[in-house]
């Protein structure tokens, strides 16, 4: 029975074997229902494999001279491009060693020789359907991937995390950061501007935090909260000195944006503040059984909070026992102590200090500016090539200064 889609809608199937009349039976069982292409050797297989849009689904013969299918299968796993193509080993090798070794090397199922036409359609198109639904779930599983941070997605795909409504209690280190004045800042903003200046900033932040091993745990506003502990920990010191190593990264990152937005055209860029604590939270699943998150809640949550809302523009605020583990990495001022909600007493906090030093050298993105000079560097755009053109520019530049000309 014809297929009723469209030839460009169809599957398509590469055929390889050396012998003709198993390439034109093949081709004639498949070619109603997929779009067929053959390779007479195992060499022009791997050269259609790398040359154009990759293949449904190989039927592959096993015994070729100068390269067999084994050694074609191997060459396939062995590529990130044509590792996941599912391959089918045509042959008449019916040795179960044989069958053995193609399954190892990767093999999907085998097709057995003299070829039944119903047999080999039918195996066709069982596996073109299991590569269809494996890819979709590919695809779903790398779209669920940017909701969750990576430990838990990774730790829920690999059966260590459950989808239960739990929770435990852990030591954790808390980072809270928000935009200082966010809403004056932004009221006369419009929102085309808001979105890419948000988007910017959670995406470069994330991308900080990921690096220093945090869980994310959400965005809410313009706020960021993220956690070092669960569902990995280095320990309690390691946690909480990755933490603010990441709060410096973050600030120091913020500097090059600023100064990139200020030459964009944005007279107020975000400023960001954090605060970092660390204590006894429960950590886990919490909601009902149709919709629940995965994160951290308690009263050092609200201290984390509120040591944010207490640190200067650009600035980190620790908590006592946070600084308590991380002095000897970091320096800090003890400021007026805070009080939090959930926490009778006052709370000693210290401003991380000596954020910025040495970081001119670092900044990715600068701009000198003077009467008569304005200067714009951004290291992230120039490639070798390009700075090779930029150095002449720049000589160019200052021969004219010095000849005053």
């Amino acid at each position: 029975m014809t297929n009723p889609l469209n030839f460009a809608d169809k599957r398509t199937i590469l055929v390889v074997d050396d012998g003709p009349d198993n390439l034109t039976l093949l081709s004639g069982v498949l070619k109603d229902e997929y779009k067929v292409k053959v390779a007479n050797s195992g060499a022009r297989a791997l050269q259609a494999l790398q040359s154009g849009p990759l293949p449904d689904l190989v039927l592959l013969d096993v015994m070729m001279p100068e390269m067999d299918g084994h050694e074609v299968l191997q060459r396939m796993r062995d590529d990130p491009r044509t590792h996941d193509v599912p391959v089918i080993f045509v042959t008449a090798m019916s040795d179960a060693v044989d069958e053995q070794r193609g399954l190892a090397l990767g093999a999907v199922d085998y097709i057995t020789k003299p070829i039944s036409p119903a047999t080999a359609l039918a195996r066709v198109r069982t596996h073109v359907a299991l590569s269809e639904r494996t890819a979709m779930l590919r695809s779903l599983s790398e779209k669920l991937s940017h909701y969750l941070s990576p430990q838990v997605y990774k730790s829920i795909f690999e059966g260590v995390q459950d989808t239960k409504i739990q929770a435990k209690r852990k030591k954790l280190t808390i980072y809270f950061s928000d935009i200082k004045d966010f809403t004056a800042t932004t009221e006369d903003m419009e929102p085309e501007d808001l979105t890419y200046l948000l988007n910017k900033y959670f995406s470069e932040m994330s991308k900080i935090a990921l690096e220093h091993g945090a869980t994310i745990d959400k965005f809410v506003g313009d706020a960021m909260l993220v956690f070092f502990g669960d569902p990995h920990t280095r320990g309690v010191r390691e946690d909480a000195l990755q933490c603010v190593r990441m709060a410096v990264a973050m600030q120091r990152r913020m500097a090059d944006l600023q100064a990139l937005w200020r030459e964009k055209g944005y007279d107020r860029p975000f400023r960001m503040r954090a605060g970092v604590n660390t204590g006894y939270c429960n950590v886990g699943n919490f909601g009902s059984d149709v919709r629940m998150d995965y994160t951290i809640i308690g009263a050092e949550v609200n201290l984390a909070a509120r040591l944010e809302q207490n640190a200067a523009a650009d600035g980190v605020m620790l908590s006592y026992e946070t600084w308590a583990l991380v002095q000897d990495e970091f320096q800090a001022e003890e400021s007026a102590p805070v009080k939090a909600k959930g926490i009778g007493k006052e709370i000693r906090c210290f401003a991380l200090q000596r954020i910025h030093d040495g970081t001119d050298a670092q900044r990715s993105f600068v701009v000198k500016e003077r009467p008569g000079l304005r200067a714009t560097l951004n290291l992230a755009q120039l490639d070798a090539k390009s700075r090779e053109g930029a150095l002449s520019d720049l000589q160019e530049l200052m021969d004219r200064i010095r000849q005053g000309r």
